[in-house]
């Protein structure tokens, strides 16, 4: 948190890995041993949330359609990340004030989308269906996500809200 502060009150580029260890009371080389550069403060937690989600779109049941089953990883996105609104919001301001983060963000996203493609095959989901859902499940969860910051709430409902709204333009004839 110490980071996320600095951050917030410095600027991204402006604060260096001395004044983050400094503020977290820590010395640098026990900062490095738990992360690379302090890019990684604010994308750490990335592959274990990579992984809860792929675990939640695998562990679905079969009879699940697709954007069913992948409804169940972004919500469990919404369960992990509605822990902690203080850190994620000033974690999304951070990131939007600065281009190489959000280059990074949208490298973030694309594993993701990957990775949840890759499930949708293992469930024997063909393409282009498991691309095509894969892809509009993450927005989902990326415009959950920017409204859940701007607006408030429970991450779950904003989710929830942002998938019926995905289901009505979806069925719309």
């Amino acid at each position: 948190m110490a980071a996320l502060e600095l951050f917030a009150e410095r600027g991204y580029d402006e604060t260096t890995v001395a004044e983050i260890a400094e503020r977290a009371g820590l010395s640098e080389r026990t900062f490095f041993r738990h992360f690379a550069d302090k890019r990684e403060v604010l994308f750490g937690g990335a592959s274990e949330l990579e992984c809860k989600m792929v675990a939640a779109v695998a562990a679905a049941p079969a009879e699940l359609p697709p954007i069913e089953a992948a409804s169940r990883g972004v919500q469990m996105a919404g369960e992990m990340l509605g822990e902690r609104p203080e850190f994620a919001c000033k974690r999304s301001r951070v990131i939007g004030a600065n281009a190489e983060l959000q280059e990074r963000e949208l490298i973030k996203m694309a594993s993701l989308t990957a990775a949840f493609t890759e499930t949708l095959h293992a469930r024997g989901v063909g393409e282009p269906a498991a691309s095509l859902t894969a892809e509009a499940a993450i927005m989902v969860f990326r415009v959950s996500f920017d409204r859940w910051v701007t607006d408030g709430g429970e991450f779950t409902d904003v989710i929830t809200d942002s998938f019926d709204q995905l289901r009505a333009v979806t069925s719309a004839r």
